[in-house]
């Protein structure tokens, strides 16, 4: 037997425990979240708000789950009446989360520089809200866009039609569940 038969093993170090992550700080923007949240609710009913926190990755951003029976009077509500007019759409789009459909509106208030963002949760099966033109015009294409790619109807809207896709392409691509009717694309 040779002299390194003879030697033992060497095992591998144990691998050193990771650090448990820190919780993370309080958001210097939680009284502003807090205290809209309970205005709307105040405003609108217990039911108009159904989730409220804070994305702290994106700068804090105050961001708000309402019901889809209060969207449009929220929307209108944060526009014009509160203290903070949220008066400038700066983006709206909608995410498959496979057990559900969301749409998100970010919303920025010119004269206060602040940004919130509002969200509704959508069932696949009737993915429908009324339209938002009328308070955003800017809201025209981004609605045709969900409405083409993810199938979302915006009720009210005044040319919802497709907008990136031909007129007879069949379903909605951005979906997770779309099957491609043509096996070729």
């Amino acid at each position: 037997m040779s002299e390194e038969e003879k030697k033992p093993p060497v095992r591998p170090k144990p691998a050193a425990k990771k650090p448990e992550p820190k919780p993370l700080p309080p958001s210097p923007k939680q009284p502003v979240m807090d205290a809209l949240a309970t205005t709307l609710k105040e405003k609108f009913g217990e039911s108009a708000v159904m989730e409220g926190y804070i994305n702290q990755p994106n700068d804090h951003l105050c961001t708000l789950i309402i019901s889809r029976e209060n969207w449009l009077p929220v929307l209108q509500f944060l526009r014009d009446e509160h203290s903070t007019p949220f008066d400038y759409l700066q983006n709206a789009s909608a995410i498959d989360y496979e057990t559900h459909l969301e749409v998100v509106f970010h919303l920025h208030s010119l004269e206060k520089k602040e940004m919130i963002a509002v969200k509704v949760r959508l069932d696949h099966e009737n993915a429908e809200l009324p339209s938002s033109t009328a308070l955003f015009p800017a809201a025209n294409w981004n609605e045709r866009e969900m409405f083409d790619l993810m199938g979302i109807t915006f009720t009210g809207h005044p040319d919802l039609k497709r907008i990136l896709l031909p007129d007879d392409w069949v379903g909605h691509p951005l979906r997770k569940d779309y099957v491609a009717f043509d096996k070729e694309v």
